[in-house]
């Protein structure tokens, strides 16, 4: 069997939503290591861009959350590269609110980034793909809220669960030419999530996690070459978990005094 080069993105395009910091960057990142042109966008331009391979991001300002705007992000990638072969739907995210007095205008911001933005930048890249040799690869990023909420997440995880389902429903409308994907990842050791975890850093959080540490954004990039690239030409509509087993159950810590 001939594999060939199943991490060479070399002649592909990328786009990253929240491309710019944290996980998106490291996404970027690896693309750019694998060859491919790599475009990020964001609502600010950052002081440093993704680099890596020698080449660097390419930068848009875009709302997601507007449909109009993330057609035009789609364009701009093609007009620039002639091509667009993946789309990494990582922009998301939610400060923790509770749902007994959490704000209709909070709920409706929550599920417009976490649902309605990569349904429409979706959207827009599968009308390019399906009209390209080659087709092309649509990969949305996850979270175990999607699975097992937790205290301050409603309209979070009820957003994540709702883009679990648009994956499976887009793989089965776009097949074969577009696949389409989801990474569910846990919990994840980022300079913006630093403080979440206690002033260890997360040490004892790691104790919870069956790996017995918790994940590197890299973790999260690999999956996305992965899923993006020849070695899963025939995975559509999978959620890879990217949490490193789970959480260890309160109950059986609970039992054994942890």
């Amino acid at each position: 069997m001939d594999i060939g080069s199943p991490i060479d993105f070399t002649g592909r395009t990328a786009i990253v939503t929240g491309g710019t910091k944290g996980i998106g960057a490291a996404i970027a990142e690896a693309f750019l290591s694998a060859g491919a042109e790599v475009l990020v966008c964001g609502r600010n331009e950052p002081s440093r861009l993704p680099a890596a391979g020698g080449r660097t991001a390419r930068f848009r300002s875009v709302d997601v959350r507007d449909a109009a705007a993330s057609a035009a992000l789609v364009d701009a990638a093609v007009e620039r590269y002639g091509r667009l072969d993946v789309l990494v739907n990582n922009a998301g995210g939610s400060p923790d609110a509770a749902a007994a007095t959490v704000s209709p205008r909070f709920v409706e911001k929550v599920v417009a980034l976490n649902l309605l933005a990569p349904f429409y930048v979706a959207q827009a890249a599968n009308r390019v793909m399906q009209r390209q040799d080659g087709g092309g690869s649509v990969i949305n990023i996850g979270s175990v809220s999607a699975h097992t909420p937790q205290p301050g997440t409603a309209a979070y995880s009820a957003a994540k669960a709702g883009l679990l389902a648009l994956t499976r429903a887009l793989a089965l409308e776009w097949a074969p030419k577009v696949r389409v994907n989801h990474i569910t990842t846990g919990l994840i050791r980022t300079e913006s999530a630093a403080s979440v975890y206690g002033e260890d850093g997360g040490a004892a959080v790691a104790d919870v996690i069956p790996m017995r540490r918790m994940a590197v954004p890299d973790d999260v990039a690999r999956a996305c070459l992965y899923l993006a690239g020849d070695l899963a030409v025939y995975v559509n509509g999978a959620d890879l978990a990217v949490h490193g087993g789970g959480e260890v159950p309160a109950r059986f810590l609970a039992a054994k005094g942890r």
